[in-house]
């Protein structure tokens, strides 16, 4: 069991291994600290913390570093997160302000989080599953070519350009755009994709206006299903570069699993939050996502579909404070201009 002092000698250990990156010492506690006894003391309390594995020492006779079990047991005690600056709020809001639609929002979000806390920045695409198609859009370009439009009640919209067998006039394209419209349009983005599929079982001619129509289809469900999907906006990937050495080992699995997404996409899934919308996953914790040398720290932040997390994600050698309040900011300020955006509509 650690005393209230000794936790506040942890929280001292963490903040100035933090700062500093060297191992931390009792002298350089008694220096920097107020914490009105003697150097001694200190020294019993951090063997009681190396006790109960929370530092440890990297080399003979020197300071003391956390543990993962030590980050992890930090975190759980805050007591408050370290405010953002005026400067970092302003910088929120410059980033974040205006966007052209959602695609726009979330890259924002993350350039912006990168900038806040010099790690990899991650943000989920809310699901739009249960979202509804209000509009499907056909424009001709001439010959064979449409650019097909599929706008939700979430403001998404996907747009893409289909080839269709047979050259098609304009009357050709106002009777596929009514088609398609009366099969998805008012349906939900999950029951547009089974209408989808079932009419596209039915039409089964490939040639002629049958075969134009199943192109549209074609291109419609695989949008409809492309919004069903989890995905992963991400930011800051060379900022790993600077931390290399806070890694033991090699960089090589943080890289991989950025570039493959369905590692991170199961680990921000499956962090547990607290009251508050945060949650931290740290070091060893990720060891089944093969990710044992890594911490994230994220923020629940409100789609109009539902929730859906903002993070970063760096070495277990971070700012937890700071940076879980630039991920509880980030969301806020997300959750807000989507709810602003909703109610415009």
């Amino acid at each position: 069991m650690v005393s209230e002092r000794g936790l506040d000698v942890l929280r001292a250990i963490v903040q100035d291994y933090v700062e500093t990156r060297e191992p931390v010492g009792s002298k350089a506690i008694v220096e920097r600290h107020s914490f009105g006894v003697s150097a001694a003391t200190i020294r019993n309390d951090m063997a009681l913390l190396e006790d109960e594995e929370l530092i440890a020492a990297p080399h003979t006779s020197s300071g003391r570093v956390p543990t993962d079990k030590g980050y992890r047991v930090f975190v759980n005690h805050l007591a408050e997160l370290r405010p953002l600056t005026t400067a970092q709020r302003n910088a929120i809001t410059a980033f974040l302000d205006g966007p052209a639609d959602l695609d726009d929002l979330l890259a924002r979000t993350v350039r912006a989080l990168t900038q806040l806390t010099g790690q990899v920045a991650l943000v989920q695409y809310p699901s739009f599953e249960r979202a509804n198609v209000t509009h499907v859009e056909l424009v001709h370009l001439g010959g064979t070519r449409i650019i097909v439009i599929v706008v939700t009640d979430t403001g998404r919209v996907s747009q893409r350009l289909a080839t269709v067998p047979d050259e098609v006039d304009e009357a050709d394209v106002a009777q596929l755009r009514a088609r398609v419209s009366v099969l998805v349009t008012g349906q939900s983005v999950r029951q547009g994709t089974l209408r989808v599929e079932q009419a596209l079982a039915k039409a089964v001619n490939p040639a002629g206006a049958d075969g134009a129509y199943r192109e549209l289809l074609r291109v419609v469900g695989e949008e409809l299903d492309e919004f069903r999907q989890d995905r992963l906006v991400m930011a800051g990937a060379a900022n790993l570069a600077r931390t290399v050495s806070d890694f033991r080992g090699s960089i090589y699995p943080l890289l991989e699993a950025i570039e493959e997404q369905v590692t991170l996409l199961r680990l921000m899934t499956e962090m547990v939050a607290d009251e508050h919308g945060l949650a931290a996953s740290i070091g060893r914790e990720n060891a089944p996502f093969g990710l044992a040398e890594a911490s994230v720290v994220a923020s629940d932040y409100e789609a109009t579909v539902g929730q859906a997390r903002v993070g970063v994600l760096g070495p277990t050698r971070m700012d937890y404070s700071s940076n879980l309040a630039a991920v509880r900011a980030v969301a806020h300020y997300l959750s807000r201009l989507l709810d602003e955006d909703e109610r415009a509509r």
